[in-house]
């Protein structure tokens, strides 16, 4: 998984046009959002083939800025502070996050500035939550 931005001017038909395109080419969206910066409107979407939906979207004038590596964490929804012990656990190993969603699973989807590292913090994190379920934050 992938994640796009994409650059969209702000005004209507711009989000129906990028999901026509992207369903009448079989592309599905597994999470993501859209965020409003006064002229423009910024846009986060997790895909399977993200670059097969930037060629789709640049034909019909939709600019996709980047294309990055995404870190897919689970929390346990059953305990409360996963989000802050997770990201707290980042910023301990200097990873800064970029951008942050949720999937269509409920999982937590980063984008972070050092994707190596950041990968490093979520192995030992599901090893220590999904392995010890007595461990504390």
């Amino acid at each position: 998984m992938k994640d796009i931005k994409i650059l969209f001017e702000n005004k209507p038909g711009q989000l129906a046009l990028m999901g026509e395109i992207l369903g009448d080419n079989k592309i599905s969206l597994e999470g993501g959002g859209v965020f409003n910066n006064g002229e423009y409107a910024i846009a986060h979407f997790l895909v399977k083939e993200a670059d097969r939906a930037k060629m789709e979207l640049e034909k019909v004038g939709i600019e996709i800025k980047e294309i990055k590596d995404v870190i897919i964490q689970k929390l346990r929804q059953d305990i409360p502070g996963q989000l802050g012990g997770f990201c707290r656990k980042l910023t301990d190993a200097q990873v800064n996050i970029l951008t942050q969603y949720s999937d269509h699973s409920n999982q937590l989807i980063i984008i972070p500035d050092d994707y190596e590292r950041a990968k490093t913090v979520s192995a030992e994190w599901m090893k220590t939550w999904w392995d010890n379920q007595d461990y504390v934050i």
